[in-house]
């Protein structure tokens, strides 16, 4: 596989997304993981262009990370604005 466990906790870490260190479950820990998801299956993409199973699901974890940044949105514009600037990507 190629997202082990300790992996995630690299993605987790390096980002400073984690109030504790066993923080896997917020919104920004699990946007920083979709991010990383959505750049792999891209890379794959670009060399995979009839890959449509893939091409689906990235689409489905396009519309989930989009789902947790509108949450985000709506309870703390403040959290929202610094994963985005944390991240690099916009709407």
């Amino acid at each position: 596989m190629y997202l082990t466990p300790e992996k995630k906790q690299e993605i987790f870490a390096s980002k400073g997304l984690q109030k504790k260190a066993t923080d896997t479950g917020s919104a920004e820990s699990q946007i920083a993981l979709f991010t990383y998801r959505i750049a792999h299956l891209t890379e794959h993409l670009k060399v995979n262009k009839h890959d449509y199973s893939t091409r689906s699901g990235l689409l489905k974890l396009v519309g989930k990370r989009r789902q947790l940044l509108d949450y985000l949105m709506k309870v703390d514009i403040s959290r929202y604005r610094a994963i985005i600037a944390e991240l690099g990507i916009r709407k």
